[in-house]
């Protein structure tokens, strides 16, 4: 009997992680797909308004803003989910996060307005790299206009009650850059998820995507928002 319950117990231990990697991986597709969502519903308001909304009120109200924003970091908070019509959370029951350039937000887009958010990345040295925008943003040389986020199943992110959850790690250097924007709020990381701690800018699990400023033009164009 005793080594029929060695058996079972091996048996289950060998399903848990099975289970539970389907749970994350689950997770993560329900995250990708409510993030691609979000981005659809920015271009939609877009369309409907001339202009990207600002960040949800509080972390705990979703409508939009209601003050213009005097900053870079008044333009970076949650998700406007309810005056976009979209879920607030993420797989992992944390509230979206999102970034939007202020003369995005505070004003019809024009044909000149110019987008500040960047998005990097790292190389196999673990340089930082842009993957959207640039050191410099201008008419000529546009960056994005807004970023949405997930911060994943690890480290920071706040809860549906508006709880900030704190950071379980002292190396996930370019998770605790996308928490403040890299301080000015302007620019995040993208990476393939690691569990490792050693590489540059450590582990990472956030999910990030971002609205193309060309996208966003070409789409207030065929809508008649702009010439």
């Amino acid at each position: 009997m005793a080594v029929v319950l060695v058996i079972v117990a091996l048996l289950i231990a060998g399903m848990v992680l099975p289970l539970s990697a389907q749970q994350d991986i689950r997770a993560r597709q329900e995250t990708e797909k409510t993030l691609a969502d979000i981005r659809e519903a920015l271009l939609g308001y877009a369309v409907a308004n001339g202009r990207l909304p600002r960040p949800a009120a509080s972390a705990t109200d979703g409508a939009e803003r209601a003050a213009t924003c005097a900053s870079d970091a008044d333009c970076s908070g949650f998700i406007p989910w309810a005056a976009l019509g979209v879920s607030k959370l993420d797989g992992w029951n944390k509230l979206i996060r999102y970034s939007v350039t202020p003369a995005y937000a505070n004003a019809a887009i024009t044909m000149t307005t110019v987008a500040n958010r960047t998005v990097q990345t790292r190389d196999s040295a673990g340089t930082a790299q842009y993957l959207a925008g640039q050191a410099t943003c201008n008419t000529t040389n546009q960056c994005i206009p807004a970023i949405v986020f997930s911060q994943g199943k690890n480290n920071w992110g706040t809860t549906e009650a508006g709880v900030a959850l704190p950071d379980a790690s002292a190396t996930n250097a370019d998770e605790d850059a996308n928490e403040d924007g890299t301080t000015t709020h302007t620019n995040y990381f993208s990476r393939l998820p690691t569990s490792d701690t050693g590489t540059t800018g450590g582990e990472f699990d956030d999910l990030v995507v971002w609205l193309p400023t060309t996208i966003l033009i070409n789409r207030l164009i065929t809508s008649g928002k702009l010439p």
